[in-house]
């Protein structure tokens, strides 16, 4: 397609001379819009060869980076995004080599090495970890555009240096260089050049110009005909045709994209057409907008002007994208998939027709218990969603849930939502506490930094106030900063504001409420499961006195005994 990026790539793997392959490699071409935003992702990794589950590292390293790379906002540039990407995969990874028999020998683990290349525009960009390379092609020889990361003890015994799911920090080369039409680019892993050299390589290239995937297989067989021991992956990309960059590409070099213009009804940005404001905070400015392509409905997020000025803030509202990609869930609001270029900072989402659970209680007061389960069990389903993706929400409330017509519960904003491996991580001391008071668990307050734990009482929270239109701690949760302060919250029992409350009902409640993280629920669906499965230990809880469950019934028996001790008054009196 003219004026857009084309390239020819060929690829190829075996195990080799080894029982399994623990390479792993992939490329991702995608169309227009994203070709143009974010261009062309390509990546290998190796798992080490002394751990059972290399093959596993290897595979989620490149997975992880040809999808989480095209999650991340249009607005960062190309080092930013595979940067915060390939942090949130080695956070994945060496959680799960501290969390397995590894943790005492690494090199049993989930580790790997990983080289990435993003073609993007007229420039490429090259990510590296380990001892896989990268090179260029020139003619019939090669040029090396990595290091190795291989430290030499002896000419016959190294170790690695560097690599994915060893240490929470990782050190990631990075390279870029402008492009041309006809450059090559050569990614291998060591079972290759180990055994081939770079002119038997670029010849192999060469000789199958106008098939690569030849190429690659012919590499391969080579390596293993000269003795390889090793698994063989080798991937080959040619650029055939680089665009020629707009004037907000070259703007974009520099200071990334710029905001949008004051928009209002009848605006046009981007091929969206602004019908009128939603919403606007100290934070955002949020628009129904229709896309002029298609028709549909959409929601449009702009920066608010406040916040234009601070860093934190823009990295905060440039995640939510990333975020609301990476999470697929009925029950959690989805990007919007425009069929074209972004040119300024903004979000697109789907709109959803409905109203926010804030407005759905005040419509709804004493609703029934059966359509407050429901609506509780999809939250707890979205928020389930995120913390499949090591991801907390941080700000469950009212005000983000919306509920549509025919009761579907969707959980949106996701401005505070904490993601695993991200630099800029949420709820340290020093981060200001980025959900809302009423609904944020005290840990926060302490200091403490979020779980899943502080979502489970954030849906506490919201189910308990469904129930009688109350708070459970009021203000005082928001209050405490020590342990002593912990101690003194005291839980009101739902059942003194809702008589028809089971006892049950209000146990699973109060366990997810408890100010301590640690005597909560550790999984939001432990909590939903209680609400649907009476638990024996609430069952035969110590019931709350007669007056306080039935009033009218205790009076009713106290009258009961005092009329039959009266009439045994009158009977004596006779006698």
């Amino acid at each position: 397609m003219a004026g857009y990026l084309r390239v020819s790539v060929g690829q190829h793997s075996d195990a080799g001379a080894k029982p399994s392959n623990q390479d792993f490699h992939g490329v991702r071409i995608p169309g227009s819009a994203e070709l143009e935003s974010k261009g062309v992702a390509m990546a290998l990794a190796d798992g080490i060869s002394s751990s059972d589950v290399g093959h596993i590292a290897s595979e989620t390293a490149v997975k992880s980076f040809l999808q989480d790379y095209y999650c991340t906002s249009a607005a960062w540039s190309v080092k930013k995004s595979a940067d915060r990407v390939i942090n949130a995969t080695n956070a994945w990874l060496t959680s799960h080599t501290n969390n397995s028999w590894a943790r005492y020998d690494k090199d049993r683990g989930y580790v790997c090495t990983f080289t990435g290349l993003v073609i993007k525009s007229t420039r490429a960009h090259f990510f590296h970890i380990g001892d896989s390379r990268a090179y260029q092609v020139h003619g019939r020889t090669l040029e090396q555009l990595t290091r190795d990361h291989r430290h030499w003890i002896s000419p016959e015994k190294s170790y690695l240096g560097r690599a994915l799911g060893v240490n929470d920090l990782v050190e990631i080369d990075y390279h870029t260089q402008a492009v041309d039409a006809e450059d090559t680019f050569v990614l291998v892993t060591d079972g290759i050049y180990e055994a081939l050299s770079p002119t038997d390589i670029a010849a192999a290239i060469a000789d199958n110009p106008e098939d690569l995937d030849e190429a690659a297989r012919t590499i391969v067989k080579a390596a293993y005909d000269q003795g390889s021991d090793d698994n063989l992956t080798v991937q080959i990309l040619r650029v055939d045709q680089i665009p020629q960059p707009k004037l907000h590409e070259l703007q974009q070099h520099a200071t990334e994209l710029p905001f949008p213009p004051t928009l209002g009804a009848r605006s046009l940005i981007d091929g969206f057409e602004i019908v009128r404001e939603l919403h606007m905070s100290s934070r955002s400015y949020v628009y129904l907008a229709v896309d002029t392509a298609t028709g549909r409905p959409v929601v449009l997020k702009v920066p608010a002007i406040d916040v234009r000025e601070d860093p934190v803030a823009l990295e905060q509202f440039l995640a939510e994208e990333w975020v609301a990609r990476r999470v697929d869930s009925p029950y959690v609001l989805q990007p919007y998939e425009r069929s074209h270029s972004q040119n300024y900072l903004y979000v697109v989402t789907e709109y959803i027709e409905g109203q926010t659970l804030t407005q759905w209680m005040r419509d709804n007061p004493g609703a029934d218990f059966n359509k407050v389960r429901a609506l509780v069990e999809q939250i707890g389903k979205a928020l389930r969603a995120f913390h499949r993706q090591d991801m907390i929400h941080q700000d469950v409330r009212p005000a983000n849930v919306m509920v549509d017509s025919v009761g579907t519960a969707k959980l949106i904003d996701f401005g505070a939502v904490q993601v695993a491996g991200l630099s800029e991580g949420r709820g340290s001391d020093n981060e200001p506490i980025l959900g809302t008071q009423q609904y944020s668990a005290p840990e926060y307050f302490m200091g403490e930094g979020g779980s899943v734990r502080s979502d489970v009482f954030s849906l506490g929270v919201i189910t308990y106030q469904m129930l009688t239109g109350r708070l459970p701690y009021g203000p005082e949760a928001a209050q405490v900063r020590s342990r002593a302060g912990l101690n003194r919250l005291k839980y009101e029992p739902v059942y003194h504001y809702n008589r028809s409350c089971p006892a049950w009902i209000d146990g699973a409640l109060r366990k997810a409420l408890h100010p301590h993280p640690d005597r909560r629920y550790a999984e939001v669906s432990e909590f939903i499961h209680d609400l649907y499965h009476p638990r024996r230990e609430f069952v035969n809880a110590v019931r709350p006195p007669l007056i306080e469950r039935n009033p009218e019934a205790l009076w009713k028996g106290v009258s009961l005994v005092l009329a039959i001790l009266l009439a045994g008054q009158l009977i004596l009196l006779y006698l």
